[in-house]
């Protein structure tokens, strides 16, 4: 490195009115000239997006459409899989037939024991109302058979008729306590291939009558036993034959002893001979088919049998307390 010389000029000293000079720089380039373009045809404005559906009867304005955004709404693709399980998510579940025949089962113990209940109730009130109608009269009636029926206290129903009915229809009336268990056992031996026959008690022909169809089968059993034992409970044996003798059929549309006295025998119950009451309680068993005004040989042979059992046996009758 040269030391610097002490004969080089100084510069000149700077005025105060005269900026200092920068350092000269390199001006930039000119820009490269134009090409020749062709003129732009002028662009379409832009269209507004579609107004959304409105839903009909719509009281709402439309939605005003915001220039440059578009807010409809595309749904999402929807794959087989998805629409398949939508659709059954929308089916109501189907029922197995185990369900319904459950829910069926429901309903008739819920319809039985209301009935059930009701039937108990009717016998606790008709211990002291007399019933002013029966199931087999509602039957008779449907069927279009006019009905002749009047009750009648049991006072003013003949003895006669009282022991011959008995000694026809239920000897043991005053053993059992409903259900003559000896008589069905022999029944059930008499009869071991059909239906058994002659196992009905005056009780239990009184719960068939008055709350029951008289059809023949072993469901009207089952249902027939309890109410049998709850109408030995409620009324005394001379309520009970009180209501059976003025509720039986004794012919087509004929219900009670005062009706069928008047209809056979043209007289009331309390004149009725012993043997007029025998007839009658011949004809108990088939009432429709055998007539006590015109008996034939097996009805008139069965009402002597009748009569002479009637005679002998009084005792069959004592706890009904017919006093003469």
């Amino acid at each position: 490195m040269q030391p610097p010389r002490l004969d080089a000029p100084a510069p000149p000293p700077a005025r105060p009115d005269v900026p200092p000079t920068l350092p000269a720089t390199a001006a930039p380039p000119p820009p490269p000239p134009r090409q020749f373009e062709p003129p732009r045809a002028p662009s379409a404005p832009p269209q507004p997006p579609p107004a959304l559906p409105q839903p009909e009867g719509s009281l709402l304005p439309p939605p005003a459409n915001t220039r440059g955004f578009d807010f409809t709404v595309v749904p999402a693709p929807a794959t087989q899989a998805g629409e398949a399980s939508r659709a059954k998510s929308l089916e109501p579940p189907r029922k197995s037939w185990r369900d319904i025949a459950g829910r069926a089962f429901k309903v008739l113990v819920l319809a039985f024991t209301g009935w059930f209940v009701a039937v108990l109730m009717l016998i606790a009130i008709y211990r002291f109302v007399d019933p002013p109608f029966s199931m087999l009269m509602a039957q008779r009636f449907l069927t279009g058979t006019s009905i002749d029926k009047q009750w009648v206290p049991i006072e003013n129903i003949s003895p006669n008729l009282v022991r011959a009915v008995v000694a026809a229809e239920d000897s043991r009336f005053c053993q059992h306590w409903g259900v003559d268990f000896v008589e069905a056992a022999n029944a059930i031996r008499r009869s071991s291939t059909s239906y058994p026959r002659g196992a009905s008690t005056i009780t239990m022909q009184v719960a068939k009558n008055l709350f029951l169809v008289p059809a023949k089968s072993y469901l009207r059993k089952i249902v027939e036993i309890p109410l049998t034992f709850a109408i030995e409970l409620a009324w005394s044996k001379r309520r009970i034959l009180e209501i059976y003798l003025n509720i039986v059929e004794w012919g087509p549309g004929v219900f009670g002893a005062e009706a069928a006295s008047r209809s056979h025998f043209n007289r009331s119950a309390a004149g009725l001979t012993p043997r007029q009451a025998a007839l009658l309680a011949a004809v108990l068993p088939n009432p429709i088919v055998r007539d006590a005004g015109a008996p034939g040989p097996r009805t008139a042979q069965k009402a002597s049998i009748i009569q002479s059992r009637a005679a002998r046996a009084r005792a069959a009758s004592a706890c009904i307390g017919l006093g003469r």
